[in-house]
């Protein structure tokens, strides 16, 4: 599906399932088992910011993002989506993160963005810092910004240590907290994949709840065997 102007209504795909059973207490211990990710995502991260400015560039003289770089940038959100929901963003997995920019179809958290043929010059100039403005006070409030070890605040944070206490009692993921968990962090990597110059399509101001892209995305097709 796409708009008037042209690009997909709903570029950003962000899917998930929670994997049943979960360890009551794996969880304790997971900052410790994603250390070794969270080196590679430091240098990572690092490159997916050199990437995106010589897209701005190539961007602002061609209308276009390399397709090279755009795919990296991809992997890198990929990677970093695999990390957090497996990790203190989510804890909707026990299965330990691959370490790859790939698709990884098999993992429980997955995410994808449709490849822009052309973009906007005008776009690039204000749609990082200036018309984002509205979606980075939102989204600051999801994640937060006072890091505590493992643990970097925000309503997401929040939200997950109350499904990992639950979770240590039950053995169960709250279906409602599990949906809730995954619409701001699907939120926040739209915003973040706008902000990246990946798309012209302006983030919804909309928390799309539940593990799958909602019906009319051209994404809502589920994981095999999600809940």
């Amino acid at each position: 599906m796409t708009n008037s102007v042209g690009f997909p209504e709903r570029p950003v795909r962000v899917n998930a399932r929670v994997d049943s059973p979960l360890s009551r207490w794996l969880w304790l211990v997971k900052w410790i088992l994603a250390v070794p990710h969270y080196v590679v995502l430091f240098f990572l991260w690092i490159a997916f910011t050199v990437v995106t400015v010589i897209a701005f560039f190539a961007i602002l003289f061609t209308e276009r993002y390399p397709r090279a770089l755009f795919d990296f940038n991809v992997g890198v959100l990929r990677w970093s989506w695999r990390v957090s929901y497996y990790a203190y963003d989510t804890l909707g997995t026990d299965r330990y993160p691959p370490f790859s920019l790939g698709e990884e179809p098999d993992y429980p958290a997955r995410l994808d963005i449709v490849y822009p043929e052309r973009l906007s010059r005008g776009l690039v100039l204000v749609k990082w810092w200036l018309l984002a403005i509205p979606q980075y006070v939102i989204i600051g409030f999801f994640v937060g910004g006072a890091h505590l070890g493992w643990w970097s605040g925000g309503l997401i944070g929040a939200l997950t240590i109350i499904a990992a206490v639950i979770l240590a009692f039950t053995e169960k993921y709250p279906k409602d907290l599990f949906d809730l968990i995954t619409g701001l962090n699907r939120w926040a990597i739209r915003v973040t994949a706008y902000a990246a110059l990946m798309t012209d399509a302006y983030p919804p101001f909309r928390l799309d709840l539940g593990g799958a892209e909602p019906p009319g995305s051209g994404f809502e097709e589920p994981l095999r065997g999600s809940v």
